[in-house]
């Protein structure tokens, strides 16, 4: 097995004594002082995550758009400069290559594509394919680091390090420019965790890692800003709905059955169309749901569900205690005809059926 890769802030994340993890072939911090905890100042103050694992792609040139609209679901075609997209990557069995983000840094010219770490490769691949016109590609996630600063307190954070508009970015949009004396830094209005923030993308060179951790940790000490793990990127997606690739979506998952309808959009051609159209008129057999347990007990990844009978229906893909909510919650695959608001379900816990309640996103 390779040795995990390190991001240009593994060496920070180990001298705040962070509990580290292989994850998605990088040594990756999992937690610092306890998930519960790092969960929380995200939820009421602002928290850092070191996300250099991320992809990034830069495509380019006249063609590039029609790249992007081909490979992909929703239509980036909307998009203006200094807009930002949630997108997948449809294969052609029906399932999904990953999720992703489309950032229009020049309308019909330059975009920028944000996938995830595990799926680098096997993306850039799969565009790449259908890459028949020329569009000039460029895999910059070596050389660019990411940092998600969360929470509501994050954007005032920021906003004294920048003469960009922090402040009033609106949501799903992004800036390009200066931050402390660093050029060509991305600053968007987007993250994982539904507690609001940033996330700053910035070429990792002349030591601009190290300058933009110290200052962002300075500039936030009175707020109380913390370093935030996985463990806790996890819990605070989770309770918001938000799917993981590779837990919730998978190359076998539509995005009909995911729940991801509303950025599937038909008015244009992209790979599986026919496939996925069928699906949207004749529906679908499972689809994704969320879960919170009503008797006690955690529900986990892969713990089959059943119904009252004890007929297997289903299966968890997330599952934890979430930390604002006191209580137990998941999402998982259902027989359709279980996925209604309200319906009953059980989850297998060691051969014991621990009953649940179907309820919308986010949970609360």
């Amino acid at each position: 097995m390779s040795e995990a890769l390190n991001t240009p802030f593994t060496h920070k994340h180990i001298a705040l004594g962070a509990k580290m993890a292989p994850f998605a072939g990088y040594n990756m911090p999992i937690s610092y002082t306890g998930i519960n905890l790092e969960h929380a100042a995200v939820r009421n103050s602002a928290g850092v995550f070191d996300v250099s694992h991320m992809g990034e792609f830069i495509l380019r040139g006249p063609d590039a758009l029609d790249l992007i609209q081909r490979v992909t679901t929703n239509d980036a075609s909307v998009l203006e400069d200094g807009k930002a997209q949630y997108n997948c990557l449809p294969n052609t069995t029906g399932g999904i290559v990953d999720d992703l983000l489309v950032y229009c840094v020049e309308k019909n010219k330059v975009y920028m594509l944000v996938v995830n770490a595990s799926n680098i490769e096997k993306d850039w691949n799969w565009i790449s394919s259908y890459n028949t016109k020329g569009v000039e590609m460029h895999n910059i996630s070596a050389k660019t680091a990411l940092l998600a600063v969360q929470g509501p307190k994050a954007a005032k954070i920021i906003q004294t390090l920048t003469s960009m508009d922090v402040l009033n970015m609106p949501y799903y949009s992004f800036a390009k420019g200066e931050m402390l004396g660093i050029d060509n830094v991305l600053i968007s209005a987007t993250g994982y965790t539904g507690a609001g923030g940033v996330e700053i993308y910035f070429e990792d060179i002349n030591d601009n890692a190290n300058k933009i951790w110290d200052a962002i940790f300075e500039a936030g000490a009175a707020d109380g800003i913390q370093p935030i793990g996985l463990g806790a990127r996890d819990t605070l997606r989770l309770e918001m709905g938000f799917c993981l690739y590779g837990n919730d979506i998978d190359d076998t998952t539509s995005p009909m059955e995911a729940g991801l309808g509303w950025i599937t959009k038909f008015t244009k051609d992209f790979t599986n169309k026919e496939s996925l159209l069928a699906q949207k008129t004749n529906g679908v057999s499972k689809k994704l749901v969320g879960f919170e347990m009503i008797d006690r007990g955690i529900p986990r990844h892969y713990y089959e569900i059943k119904d009252a009978a004890g007929k297997l229906i289903g299966s968890v893909t997330s599952g934890t205690q979430a930390p604002s909510l006191g209580k137990a919650i998941g999402m998982g695959y259902v027989a359709t005809e279980f996925s209604k608001l309200g319906s009953e379900i059980y989850i297998d816990i060691r051969n014991t059926l621990v009953k649940a309640q179907v309820v919308k996103f986010p949970f609360k």
